[in-house]
């Protein structure tokens, strides 16, 4: 188990790096939080990662989400958003991102920037020792799941900043609950009232032997699994498709993601060839960060499940509104929204 100082050294190391360059799938071990009524509130006790090589007590989720105006073939009339994973999670370069970066020196193209920026959540296992929310199933393993949105994930981890905490808040013997309390804000759901709890406490023996019993999860299990080069350009092509407000494709694009609903093609069937996307897809090509401005987070209710055939089930949490500016980009001097015609011959002039 990593110590205190080791999560305090690593916190650190990326807000250094950040500041200083420019599916749930019906699964009842997620403790759905956000489902908890307005004004109440749910208490936590966050247990480690059963992956040792994992310095937190959480996994951090990054994606894309691909919006269609419908189903090519199905109901074409009926919206659909296909989630697919930002390979920046892993340090790769991310050819959507790539593409999208430059349109936030644009006025005109901001909004569209941010509906294709990745969306973070992050991921915690432990238990509930106190909730106002009836569960319409509870699981038979007490360890749960929590999907965690950035503005919770903010209090958590600055925190583990303060020095009054003298232990790692997942320790067994001297660790800390955390309490999320909903209230509202607007017309969405606020959490900024959400705190550690003042006093230690020891885990109970029933926790003791809960742990015992069913063990730890290895978080890794619960973010998808990362796009190889096939799958990379077949996500390029689906964004380009988005861009242009074309239907969803299931023979094209089911066999790598598909919205929720929408069958996997029978075996045996290829997908249409997908070209190669503009920008570099290298899986080791490293990330040029850019300068991030976040936005409060908006609806704290997760999204549709992942949709891709062989991803591990994960549920995703409050959109994160993030946007960058990519620091090398053209200036752009256009006052007019550009169409998504416009927006896709620039990209394939790109490309070419």
């Amino acid at each position: 188990m990593a110590s205190l100082a080791d999560i305090r050294a690593k916190l650190q190391a990326q807000d250094k790096k950040s500041s200083g360059s420019s599916n749930s799938g019906g699964d009842n071990a997620i403790f759905a939080h956000w489902n908890i009524p307005e004004g109440t509130s749910a208490t936590l006790r966050f247990l480690p990662d059963a992956d040792e090589d994992n310095t937190f007590f959480w996994k951090e989720r990054q994606m894309i989400r691909l919006q269609f105006p419908g189903v090519k073939g199905g109901d074409e009339n009926k919206p659909v958003t296909v989630q697919v994973p930002c390979v920046e999670m892993w340090g790769d370069q991310c050819p959507v991102h790539a593409e999208i970066r430059p349109w936030f020196k644009d006025p005109s193209m901001e909004d569209m920037g941010r509906k294709y920026w990745k969306k973070r959540s992050y991921i915690f296992q432990g238990f509930v020792p106190q909730s106002e929310m009836q569960e319409d199933s509870v699981p038979e393993n007490p360890i749960r799941r929590f999907v965690i949105s950035p503005q919770i994930y903010k209090i958590i981890s600055s925190a583990l900043m303060d020095p009054e905490f003298q232990e790692i808040p997942t320790d067994y013997e001297a660790g800390t609950d955390f309490t999320i309390k909903k209230s509202t804000k607007g017309q969405y759901a606020d959490y900024s009232t959400s705190n550690w709890a003042r006093r230690e406490r020891s885990l109970d023996q029933a926790e003791r032997d809960a742990i015992a019993t069913h063990g730890l999860y290895n978080l890794n299990d619960y973010l998808p699994k990362k796009p190889d080069a096939e799958a990379l350009n077949a996500i390029f092509e689906m964004f380009e498709a988005s861009v242009d407000g074309q239907l969803y494709d299931p023979a094209r694009f089911a066999t790598f993601y598909r919205p929720y609903g929408v069958d996997a093609p029978a075996q045996g069937t290829a997908p249409a060839p997908a070209p190669a996307p503009a920008a570099p897809i290298a899986p080791t090509a490293p990330i040029a960060p850019a300068p991030i401005v976040e936005a409060v987070p908006t609806a704290p209710a997760p999204v549709a499940p992942v949709a891709a055939p062989v991803a591990p089930p994960a549920a995703v949490a409050t959109p994160e509104p993030a946007m960058a500016m990519a620091a090398a980009a053209p200036e752009v001097t256009t006052t007019d929204a550009p169409s998504a015609q416009d927006i896709l011959a620039a990209i394939r002039n790109r490309k070419q």
